[in-house]
């Protein structure tokens, strides 16, 4: 046993028996100069770091996702006739096949949590400020590209729950005016939720959504290596540990626990199958949508018909837009984060907004309207 170190190279490639195939390699697919970035490089350690976690958690329930999400298109149908059919066969009749399509529904929830929690520990540490807007930008866009995967994937099994919880969705594009109901037409394929529905939402699943999202989540990757992670505002600047391998391998350990979890949760709690949707029942009483747009859907219920003259449920859309625009630009107007302070203001608005969304969201489901 070798009880000293390799001599190493320049370029960080060891001398010895793997020398040549180093060589080789660094001649072809040249990475010394990664490499060389990945030793030196440091991150921030502070009592707000393990937040930082949560971007890892998510990218990995993302590939857990891409995993289990190929596997489940090799028996999936995406038409009206036969995809509920074929989510039986892979329920009951493909080896493991339960548990792969419940370890894709429990991570794609999951994910979102994780992406919501990571999101608003980036507002409250002001992690955003110069020259990081881009990081934010790339990384609310993430979590929206998210919630879209969600919602298409949510019509596939074409389960009663998932068809009317998905004609809720589709129908709140209507209030919005002039281009609205063409909006609708155009994401429905139809008049209705249909077989030219379940096609396009599944081609904007698995054909649209994950080359833009890969895009966007390499950008943000590069960004953040780039340009590093912040200190929190008004505290004594943290010291810094190795990101290889000290930070590296605390990731790796939440890694290992999140998967255990995902592993339980898939295990004991299995996503139910559901029942066949038949467009010409009536709408089970309680429908609501994904929990992450309940918030949506149950505000609107306690918005008069009429609001001087306008559409109540056109006015709650602007005023819900309104509110994420202003949060999604937060890197913009805010000005004290830019001088390194903490103001009131800010974390109010985000207070507020977490307050709403968790409010609106347990009234969905322990009071619905």
């Amino acid at each position: 046993m070798a009880t000293t170190s390799e001599p190493k190279r320049a370029g960080g490639f060891p001398e010895g028996r793997f020398a040549g195939l180093a060589a080789w390699l660094e001649s072809r697919m040249p990475l010394s100069g990664v490499l060389e970035f990945l030793r030196h490089k440091e991150v921030p350690w502070h009592k707000g770091t393990f937040l930082y976690l949560f971007g890892g958690i998510a990218l990995l329930l993302f590939g857990v996702q891409v995993v289990t999400g190929i596997l489940l298109m090799f028996y999936y149908v995406p038409a009206a006739d036969q995809a509920y059919e074929s989510i039986l066969l892979i329920s009951a009749q493909v080896p493991f096949g339960w548990l792969i399509r419940s370890i894709h529904s429990w991570s794609a929830n999951l994910m979102i949590l994780a992406l919501f929690i990571h999101l608003f520990s980036v507002y409250f540490m002001r992690a955003y400020r110069p020259p990081r807007e881009l990081i934010w930008v790339s990384g609310f866009i993430l979590l929206v590209l998210s919630m879209t995967f969600g919602f298409s994937g949510y019509l596939l099994p074409w389960t009663k729950l998932s068809y009317f919880a998905t004609k809720i969705g589709t129908d709140v594009t209507k209030v919005i005016p002039v281009v609205g109901e063409g909006m609708r037409n155009f994401l429905l394929g139809a008049n209705e939720i249909s077989g030219p529905t379940l096609t396009r939402f599944f081609a904007l699943h698995v054909a649209i959504l994950p080359p833009i999202f890969t895009i966007v989540l390499g950008l943000h990757l590069l960004l953040i290596q780039l340009l590093g992670m912040s200190q929190p505002i008004g505290g004594a600047k943290g010291k810094g540990i190795p990101f290889v391998p000290n930070f590296v391998l605390r990731e790796s350990i939440v890694w290992v626990i999140v998967l255990g979890l995902l592993a339980v949760l898939s295990v004991y709690l299995p996503w139910e199958v559901g029942e066949k949707a038949d467009p010409l029942a009536p709408a089970p009483a309680g429908i609501r949508p994904e929990w992450f747009f309940t918030f949506m859907s149950q505000s609107l219920k306690y918005i008069p018909p009429k609001v001087l003259g306008m559409e109540g449920e056109a006015l709650g859309i602007y005023a819900i837009g309104a509110g994420g625009l202003i949060f999604f630009l937060v890197p913009f107007w805010d000005g004290w984060a830019r001088q390194g302070k903490r103001h009131w203001l800010v974390t109010g608005f985000g207070a507020v907004v977490i307050v709403f969304l968790v409010t609106m969201t347990l009234l969905a489901y322990l009071k619905p309207y």
